[in-house]
């Protein structure tokens, strides 16, 4: 039954694809001398096979209207345009600044736990697994340093 709904999913989603194409477009479900069913919307898939139209529709193919906008329709002007960059470099150069904030204190936590050094770490291993949570919060925030910093240089364009 879950299959037969995946299959009806995946058919509507062809039928819609292939709706642009054309003016009727069908959908069959077909069964097989095996008892398998399938449903297709490819005519030349239904020979041989027991077969049921299941969905059946118009479909437009009229170009659209593209380009016209309703007269009331709020446009957005160059000084509004600018003014959200403004507002979006500003947000992006505080999230920047608590980053690089957030980044320092990360690295000054790590390099305090290289300092400590305990008895019961003769295998370098526990040592390796007690830094490396410190040293994936550092790797994160470095990213996050990063993509902000794209994000600055993509908005300058």
């Amino acid at each position: 039954m879950l299959r037969n709904s995946a299959l009806l999913v995946l058919a509507l989603g062809l039928a819609a694809m292939g709706a642009s194409r054309a003016q009727v477009e069908t959908l069959w479900n077909c069964k097989d001398k095996n008892g398998r069913t399938t449903l297709t919307n490819q005519k030349a898939d239904t020979v041989g096979k027991e077969c049921r139209a299941v969905q059946q529709e118009r479909v437009n193919v009229a170009p659209s209207s593209k380009g016209k906008s309703p007269a009331n329709f709020p446009r957005e002007t160059g000084a509004d345009r600018q003014t959200a960059k403004a507002r979006q470099r500003q947000t992006l150069e505080s999230e920047l600044a608590q980053e690089e904030s957030m980044l320092a204190d990360a690295r000054k936590k790590l390099t305090e736990q290289e300092a400590i050094r305990t008895g019961d770490e003769k295998n370098y291993q526990r040592v390796l697994d007690r830094l490396k949570p410190f040293q994936d919060t550092v790797e994160v925030h470095q990213k996050n340093v990063e993509a902000l910093k794209r994000e600055l240089v993509n908005l300058s364009r």
